[in-house]
């Protein structure tokens, strides 16, 4: 039984210095000489310390361990356990590292020789020269609001590959996000339509009639990566025949792989023509300006970690028989969705990462525990329960709910679209964008920090990071903070560190990015006095400038063969399409 304290040998102590009080104050009052009190107040004195020794011995010895324990709280040292409850070696620091403190984790190394090139040259005819006034195309977005971006953006492309004009495409109403919103108000329809005008011809409707004749549009869709030639064989007899065709669920449906100049115009379409409504933008730059007043410089995580979403990934997270029936349940949905094996889908880096691998990946990049970081995430599966390693890693956490009131927000609220786009702005704004993911938002905004200025944008290499986190326990912190680092070499949005041909366009739009070739040699000359500098091995040497260079050496070699890697490719992508249509559904 716990012992109570013992209350009742201080209050003596009290009483006798109480006492003690009341006579020197008496023989004040009574003029008494100090040496006659003398005898008094030694005997009183030899009261207390009598009393003092009794206490020392009646009380328990000091807790030499609970202290330490707090004084690595108080530290921020944070301690992660073993699935078995026993403590382990691996205890994150309380602050960045040497390591963090010699390099510039908010810019990526060389982005000042690259810059977004996507004006037309001049062998791209302009829509006066080569619109067929008789041919119009219309498409019916589908997925989330980033997702649907691809569409309108691979539609203008399909347009001019056809000859047609395009009708303002009509957004997605019916999928899982259920948004009612149209065009115009997510898009400013009128910049839309004015920017691309040269290229395009848009209009907001389809005429009532086309040379003199009714038309009701006809219905079809386009295989998934359509080529040029296959646009054109497939949709120009139907458009010569039918006027008017609308291509359904039109996401993906334009290949990666174009001329330059149709690659220049999904440029101008994605990353100038299309631009939010005056209302959106107002509050996204008022989510920016609240985010720079807690501090200069913050981190945007978009966080996919929804109940739907990791029903869908088929993947499994630790949370026992009651996470396995939730997410079935949610599972039964989707009539056409296979069964998948939950190991092999984190094997194949198919699984978003966990809010607490997410925070010991930054930490371990070298991003201290002061970092403000802004969280774009809908509702999280567990809630606070599930958010608290993250939020013990980094305690200075936002959100549009922790930064804005109900009533500015009340305007967004019940518009998933406007919700979307209000977190992209944060995000595009951020110093650094982070995801636990590589879904539609996540490539959208990787492709778009790349043109403007190759903003650090951290992806998880998440095909060879899953070992790391499940070995974690067996080692200590500087062995996991040197393998994330060598891990994450290409996956931390340096130019050119992704290889020609790889990824989708839109997450990678090199076609639309330019490298000033001059002012990089000057700059390596000058850096480098007396050495030549060698154009054709620049592109290799990119994939590791600046970053990681001193963490990939010898000795760290065998740390990275011990956790597994042989033979293994670097995509790292998270949910490749294996049903394409499905699949995307949830990776926005």
């Amino acid at each position: 039984m716990k012992k109570k304290p013992h209350h009742h040998n201080y209050n003596a102590v009290y009483i006798i210095i109480g006492l003690l009080q009341s006579a020197i104050l008496y023989n004040r009052r009574r003029r008494i000489h100090l040496h006659h009190l003398l005898p008094f107040i030694s005997a009183v004195a030899g009261c207390i310390l009598f009393l003092f020794a009794v206490l020392s011995f009646l009380s328990p010895p000091i807790n030499h361990h609970r202290f330490r324990h707090s004084r690595s709280l108080s530290d921020r040292e944070i301690e992660v356990r073993s699935n078995a409850g026993k403590p382990t070696a691996f205890l994150v620091p309380p602050s960045r590292t040497e390591w963090s403190l010699r390099r510039n984790l908010w810019r990526s190394s060389q982005s000042e020789f690259y810059s977004g090139c996507s004006e037309k040259n001049q062998k791209f005819l302009e829509s006066e020269m080569k619109t067929n006034p008789h041919r119009f195309l219309l498409i019916a977005t589908s997925g989330g609001l980033n997702q649907q971006r691809t569409g309108i953006t691979d539609a203008v492309v399909a347009a001019y590959i056809l000859n047609a004009t395009l009708v303002v495409p009509k957004l997605d109403q019916k999928s899982y996000w259920k948004d009612q919103s149209n065009f115009s108000e997510i898009f400013d329809v009128d910049w839309f339509i004015s920017y691309l005008s040269k290229d395009v011809k848009i209009v907001k409707e389809l005429p009532s009639s086309i040379n003199g004749r009714v038309v009701h549009p006809y219905r079809t869709r386009v295989p998934r990566k359509c080529n040029q030639g296959c646009y054109q064989s497939r949709m120009v007899p139907l458009l010569d025949k039918k006027k008017a065709v609308l291509l359904t669920k039109f996401d993906y449906r334009l290949s990666n792989r174009l001329a330059t100049n149709l690659q220049k115009l999904r440029c101008r379409a994605n990353y100038h023509a299309l631009r939010f409504t005056d209302p959106i933008i107002e509050m996204g730059k008022t989510l920016v300006e609240r985010m720079r007043k807690k501090s200069n410089r913050f981190i945007a995580l978009h966080l996919r970690f929804e109940s739907d979403m990791l029903a869908f990934s088929g993947c499994y997270y630790g949370g026992g028989d009651q996470e396995r029936r939730e997410l079935q349940q949610i599972r039964r949905r989707w009539k056409t969705l296979h069964k998948r094996n939950p190991d092999r889908e984190r094997r194949q880096g198919r699984c978003p990462l966990t809010p607490e691998e997410v925070g010991l990946m930054l930490r371990a990049l070298g991003y201290g525990s002061d970092i403000h970081i802004y969280v774009a995430s809908g509702e999280v599966y567990g809630g606070e329960e599930t958010l608290a390693p993250l939020k013990a890693l980094f305690p200075n956490i936002h959100s549009k709910d922790t930064i804005t009131s109900k009533d500015e927000m009340a305007p967004f609220l019940s518009y998933s679209s406007r919700m979307a786009a209000l977190d992209f702005i944060v995000c595009d704004e951020s110093d650094v964008f982070v995801t636990n993911n590589n879904g539609n938002m996540a490539k959208m905004l990787a492709g778009r920090r790349r043109y403007f200025g190759h903003k650090p944008t951290i992806r998880p290499n998440a095909k060879r990071l899953w070992r790391l986190f499940v070995d974690r326990n067996n080692m200590t912190w500087e062995e996991f903070e040197t393998t994330t680092r060598a891990y994450q070499v290409g996956f931390m949005g340096q130019p050119n560190e992704v290889k020609l041909g790889r990824g989708e366009f839109h997450e990678n739009p090199v076609a639309c990015i330019c490298e000033n070739s001059e002012a990089k040699s000057k700059s390596m000359m000058h850096s480098n006095p007396g050495v030549e500098f060698d154009e054709k091995n620049d592109a290799a040497d990119d994939e590791n400038d600046g970053f990681y260079e001193e963490d990939v050496e010898i000795e760290n070699k065998s740390r990275v063969r011990r956790l597994g890697t042989k033979n293994e490719t670097d995509s790292g992508r998270i949910g490749t399409p294996e049903n394409g249509e499905l699949e995307e559904i949830f990776s926005d």
